[in-house]
Order: structure tokens, then sequence, then C-alpha cells
């Protein structure tokens, strides 16, 4: 997936933005609405199948957020006596292939491998993810565990790229970018919420290490499904030849050269960089509120299920809002939904916090992924694509390990501070919003561009 959230922590809403600073209207097409034309329904529906397995994969088996996460916190906090600070710094290294997504999407869109841009490589890593997490199961010890699930991150983070890629490229031209984004986050967030009610219930019901490989097992065995599911991906065949190659280089200098991306890459990063607390959150449940494990995983479904219901509100009633506003709204659901945590006492005031939180996350997130698919340059989608991605995948592990940084060291591990400080950063970046130039204003030159860029780009694989 493009963007990662803390497991255990608040999740941050994304952002929308719009041209002449940050341009997120959609295609005229596409304001107001998620369903593509009739005419390409059939093709349509088989990538949103396609899209929905892809990403419940992704769900499941993300080291940082799917099945394994919980259990592997536990067994390095119970069997290694690992402090927050050492958790959030350590696995930082597991977000390390999410930050360098562009180099998968920038090989893939120059070098076709057997024939295919996307579908052989999507074979490849996947395979690798299946070997990958079968090595988790054969190791104790944190170097070689943490090395073998650094190995499944790559594994994945190509397969998010590449996917990203066939988001971006079938978006465009089937008119269905709002459809596709909002499948992927609502079937990512499903998984999600599956595998932490599990992952919780591993942890009481087997040992931290067996805990561990149980959840290794099942992420491993996840990636099987979206081979057999390639088979729904239609795609040209690509050679490389000169006109071809001259044609991406172009799309990708003109990505480098685009300010409305740069504007949406810094606005991203701004967002997304406050201190975070999901590590010293997780911390303070255990020892402090003494909440179980099971409950524990059952707040990170409850998050992963508010998320969902985001995405349903975001379909149904703000599909039309104007950036500015919706932005604005995003940005005082975040802080709100980040101060909420204070409230936070028991299991009841826990599901309610989590919940909102969830959807205060999802509304906007769908509308900054949105914003990139339909600003990627055509023949660069995958390199466009996953380099904004990847600017939330850099900021948010450096924000996670501010924040437990800053719990341990200055704030003698107390957690209101660190909220408090966390939501203040939030609330800072409406400062930021005349900075950008965001107005709302549809852009119909841009939509002219990516019109113009899909005709040529068919004509070229024709």
């Amino acid at each position: 997936m493009g963007a990662m959230r803390p497991r255990f922590g608040t999740t941050r809403p994304g952002s929308r933005a719009t041209r002449r600073g940050l341009s997120a209207t959609p295609h005229p097409g596409t304001v107001g609405r998620d369903m593509p034309h009739p005419s390409d329904s059939d093709s349509v529906r088989k990538l949103m199948l396609f899209f929905a397995v892809v990403y419940t994969v992704e769900g499941i088996g993300q080291a940082k957020v799917g099945i394994v996460w919980q259990p592997l916190t536990w067994f390095l906090k119970t069997q290694h006596g690992w402090t927050a600070l050492q958790i959030a710094a350590s696995l930082a290294v597991l977000d390390v292939p999410w930050v360098v997504k562009p180099l998968y999407g920038l090989v893939s869109d120059f070098v076709p491998l057997f024939g295919y841009r996307r579908r052989s490589y999507l074979l490849l890593s996947n395979l690798a993810a299946v070997i990958a997490f079968a090595a988790v199961t054969r190791v104790t010890k944190p170097g070689p565990i943490v090395f073998a699930l650094l190995l499944t991150a790559i594994a994945m983070a190509i397969s998010s790229t590449l996917c990203g890629a066939l988001l971006v490229e079938n978006g465009q031209r089937h008119d269905a970018s709002a459809a596709f984004v909002n499948q992927q986050w609502l079937w990512f967030n499903g998984a999600v919420a599956a595998t932490s009610l599990l992952g919780g219930a591993l942890i009481e019901w087997f040992s931290p290490t067996g805990a561990l490989h149980v959840a290794a097992v099942i992420a491993g065995v996840a990636p099987i499904a979206v081979l057999i599911c390639l088979r729904l991906v239609t795609e040209p065949h690509a050679g490389i030849d000169q006109a071809a190659l001259r044609q991406r280089l172009q799309a990708l200098f003109d990505t480098f050269r685009s300010s409305t991306l740069w504007l949406v890459a810094i606005f991203l990063f701004c967002y997304y960089f406050s201190p975070g607390f999901g590590t010293p959150l997780y911390f303070h449940m255990t020892d402090h509120l003494h909440f179980s494990q099971a409950l524990i995983g059952a707040l990170s479904a409850v998050s992963a299920a508010g998320w969902v219901a985001g995405g349903l509100a975001y379909r149904w009633f703000l599909a039309g809002m104007r950036t500015r506003r919706l932005l604005q709204l995003s940005i005082v659901l975040g802080t709100l939904a980040t101060l909420a945590y204070l409230l936070m006492l028991g299991p009841v005031s826990g599901v309610i916090v989590y919940f909102l939180a969830g959807m205060a996350g999802m509304i906007a997130n769908v509308a900054t992924l949105t914003l990139a698919a339909e600003h990627c340059p055509a023949n660069a989608e995958g390199f466009a694509f996953a380099a904004l991605m990847s600017v939330i995948n850099l900021a948010t592990p450096l924000a996670d390990a501010s924040g437990a940084f800053l719990y341990e060291h200055v704030f003698a591990n107390h957690l209101a501070p660190l909220i408090i400080l966390s939501a203040a950063a939030t609330a800072f970046v409406l400062v930021l919003i005349p900075f950008f130039g965001i107005t709302g204003q549809a852009s119909e030159q841009r939509h002219r561009e990516l019109r113009t860029a899909n005709v040529q780009s068919d004509r070229q694989d024709t």
C-alpha cells in the first residue's frame, strides 16, 4: 500500500489538494461519484475483484500493520525486554522498502519482464513473499527475524507498487480512479480488522514465539491468492523499443518538472510528520491500562472498521466536497481524534476512540490517493505514484521514532504530553493551506492533459 499507519496509535488522515497549488479535483466525469462508464463495466468488474484480493493480501502480510505486527511486538517486549524506543527504532528498517518504492516503479515502467511491465514482476514478488514468510517460521532470534521480515517487506512493497501502477493506468483509462482507490482501502482495512483480532488471539493461545510463527504461516499463505488472480488483469504485451523508451523518458522528466507533484509531496510530508505515539500507546495500554493482548488486537480491528466506515461515508456523502473544505475538515477531525486518546481510560472508551480515529483517517486518505492517481503522468505511473506514497512512508516511521524518543527521554514515559504535542502538530497544518494555494477549483486543463496522454499511450500500445 502506499500509505502505512501505526498499528496501535492514532491513524493519521490524509489530505486532498488542488491546482494551482495542489490539484485534487478528479476528472469531471468522476466528481461526486465512484462508478465508471457502463461500457467499461466488464473490465472494471474484473479489476475491482483483483484489487480486492491484492489489498486483502497486503492487509494480512504488511509487516507493520498485518497479522505479524502484534505478535512481533509482544515477542520482542516479553522475550527480549525491548523498550518502546528499541522496538520503534529497530523495526523502522521495515519501512525502508516502502520508502524506495519509486525504484520498483521505475524498473517496471522501463524494463518489461517476459513481455509485461506489471504481471511478471507481480508473479515473482508474491512468490518471494511466500518464501520470506516461510523463513520467519524457522528463526527465533530478533536479528534473523527482523532480516526475514525485511525480505517480506521488500516483496510486499514491490507488489504494492505494481498494483498501484495498475490502479493508476486503469483508473485513468476507465475514468474510475476513485472507485479503485476506495476498493483498495475498504478491502485493506477489512483485512487489517480481521488480522488484528486474530493476532491478539494468537498471543492468548500460543507462546510468544509460537504466536509469531503461526502468524508468519498465515501471512505466507495469503500471497498465493494474488498468483491465482493474475488472470483477471489484462495487460498489453510490452517490449523495449526506441520510440517507447523516448516516450517513457519524457514522462519521467515530466514527473520531475511537475510543480503540482512537488507541492503534493511537500504537503504530504508536512501533514504526516508529527510526533507519533503508536508504539508508546501499546506500552501504555499494556502496562498502565492493563489491557489484554486480545483486547488490544480487537481495538486495532475497531480502528480498521472505522476506516471502512469512513470510506463508505466518503463515497456516499463527501465525494463532491471542494478540496479546501475537505482538507480543513480532515485536519480538524484528525486533531480531535488525536486528542480523544486522552479520554481513553477503559475498554469502552477505547472502542469509541479507535473507531472515530479510523473514520477520520479514511475520509481524507481516499481523497489524497485519488489526487495522486489523477496526477501521475502517463507512461511513468509506477514511478510517480510510488514516489508520492514514499513521502508518506518516509514521514510515518520518522514520526513514530521521534514520538517514541520524546516519550522515553522528554516526557518520562507519560503519554498525555505526547498526545497533546501530536494534536498540535496536526492542527498546525491548517496554517500551511494558504501557502500551497489550495482553492478546490476544477482543473479543466489537467483533464485535457490526461486525456491526451491516455490517447497517445493507447496508440503506442497498439
